[in-house]
């Protein structure tokens, strides 16, 4: 004869399940639940159910693999970016050393404050070619 309980109880019906959770995690649990307007138990149903599924890991790897790829998108990018600064700064270092004369002791003085001033006018030049762009990377074809 089955027991008095298990007559009352329903197989559509839910079953219970006692957890104990760290009090941080079950922090979060309830700001996520409240955030949701949700209940905890509903929470904590889809999460397991989520661990739970066979297809779990695969949407795991595939968001891991995405987010890979985009890394690596941002990383060829710099590398690129940069083979250009380089380039460009070798060959303004070349073209400056080649073409600048030595310089009398007499005139050294105004010299300098006339290179203070082409320095001023260079990065005011280059603020308004930063803020205003076209930059020398998309001057560039993407396949160099």
């Amino acid at each position: 004869m089955p027991e008095p309980h298990e007559q009352r109880e329903r197989p559509d019906r839910k079953k219970r399940l006692s957890v104990y959770l760290d009090p941080e995690l079950m922090r979060l649990l309830a700001d996520f639940a409240d955030r949701r307007e949700q209940s905890r138990s509903l929470i904590a149903e889809a999460a397991i159910a989520s661990f739970l599924s066979p297809d779990a890991d695969e949407r795991q790897e595939a968001a891991i693999v995405k987010r890979l790829d985009r890394i690596d998108r941002n990383v060829q990018r710099l590398e690129r970016d940069i083979g250009i600064a380089n380039e460009a700064f070798a060959i303004f270092m070349r073209s400056w050393l080649t073409s600048t004369a030595t310089v009398p002791e007499a005139v050294q003085a105004a010299s300098q404050a006339k290179g203070g001033e082409r320095y001023d006018r260079f990065l005011e030049a280059l603020g308004r070619r930063l803020a205003k762009g076209p930059n020398l990377r998309q001057e560039i074809p993407d396949d160099l």
